[in-house]
């Protein structure tokens, strides 16, 4: 059976360089969300939210691998939209204020009706606080511009200011939300090795 990697597939939105930030021009993707606010080390909704949506993303693969067409895939990794009513909470690291959605991109096979059984099957065998918030929607970014962010979270600073300046140098604006993709397990690695896409859409 063979194994899809939608990172490979989707090479040049998964695999940035850290060197320099680049134009890239996203299709319509599906994923599975879940809404949320607060800083995302301490508030249990956040915990909760990455609970759910890995665990309905690991049944809708076995359900798929399962099934008599049988598709073997690499479930995607995290992935975080990050903004607030007043932007001065970011740079201001007021992190109770940072509203947040949080997503797993799905393979193109998996449908709405997957999803609800998935969710359906969790709920029977254990229920988990976000298992309600989830929604299923197609995100439409289009025109963006991202660059590979190597160490931690709190010195991203100086990557998000390159990307905002690549911005500004073909003459567009910042447009949507702060968009993160997560893909580092950061509970094993050792956070200097962190590697987190930081990606933004542009008019």
């Amino acid at each position: 059976m063979p194994k899809i990697d939608l990172k490979k597939d989707l090479k040049p939105l998964y695999q940035p360089s850290a060197k320099h930030p680049v134009e890239v021009h996203l299709p319509p993707l599906n994923y599975l969300m879940i809404d949320g606010q607060g800083d995302p080390n301490t508030s249990p909704d956040y915990t909760h939210a990455v609970q759910a949506l890995f665990t309905i993303s690991y049944t809708n693969k076995f359900a798929i691998k399962n099934c008599p067409q049988a598709i073997d895939y690499t479930v995607m990794p995290l992935e975080g939209l990050w903004w607030a009513d007043d932007m001065s909470a970011f740079t201001a690291d007021d992190k109770a204020n940072w509203k947040w959605t949080m997503m797993i991109l799905q393979p193109s096979f998996i449908t709405r009706e997957i999803i609800h059984q998935s969710i359906a099957t969790v709920a029977k065998k254990k229920p988990l606080p976000a298992l309600e918030k989830l929604r299923f929607e197609t995100l439409s970014e289009g025109r963006c511009a991202q660059i590979l962010h190597l160490g931690p979270f709190t010195e991203e600073g100086p990557t998000i200011a390159r990307l905002h300046h690549f911005i500004d140098s073909q003459h567009a604006k910042k447009s949507g939300k702060h968009h993160e993709i997560y893909l580092s397990d950061i509970r094993r690695a050792n956070p200097n090795k962190w590697r987190t896409i930081l990606r933004q859409p542009m008019i």
